[in-house]
């Protein structure tokens, strides 16, 4: 003969004088639960209904934080657009990403959302261009055709433009020419 026990629930299971003993406890289960106050119904069974718990100050001082920070990320997006920019591609950038490090470059060179710096700015383009970037690598060449710092080898120059030509860059071939007129290796 097999005993069997029963764990001790910390709920109360009461009877209510309205139920039916009909032999189904399990269906009594599938009855909708009963709210009255604090305290729910379920067949048979009475649960106490815990209420949440307040948060504490240090999270509601973390969720003022957070508000007051999109605050200041939503203007400074709106009104400084150039500055967010250039230091979100900046960030790409640094990941190793051609295409943001040909932004950063353009940014440098312009002077838009940054200080103006031709010699930053090659050295960005020189990042893109090792890796392919063919905009990247006509900027390089035209910066070492003007006499910017760039670090180029000899004939480092036309194999750039040459390659940005095979991808389509406008004014490739006015650089170019511009090459065969003067020396290119500065």
């Amino acid at each position: 003969m097999a005993s069997t026990r029963r764990r001790r629930s910390l709920t109360k299971s009461v009877k209510f004088a309205n139920d039916e003993d009909s032999g189904h406890e399990d269906l009594q289960l599938l009855k909708p639960a009963l709210r009255i106050g604090n305290f729910a119904r379920y067949g048979n069974t009475i649960f106490q209904i815990r209420e949440p718990k307040e948060d504490s100050i240090y999270c509601r001082a973390l969720e003022v934080i957070a508000v007051i920070f999109v605050f200041l990320l939503v203007y400074a997006c709106y009104f400084h657009y150039e500055a967010v920019h250039f230091h979100v591609a900046k960030g790409y950038g640094h990941l190793g990403y051609a295409s943001a490090q040909h932004v950063v470059g353009q940014r440098l060179l312009t002077g838009r959302g940054a200080t103006k710096n031709g010699t930053e700015a090659m050295r960005w383009f020189k990042y893109a261009a090792d890796q392919g970037h063919a905009e990247a690598s006509f900027n390089l060449a035209v910066g070492h055709i003007h006499g910017e710092k760039t670090g180029l080898k000899p004939g480092q120059t036309v194999h750039l433009l040459k390659h940005a030509k095979k991808h389509g860059v406008e004014g490739v071939d006015h650089a170019l020419n511009l090459c065969a007129r003067r020396n290119c290796d500065i």
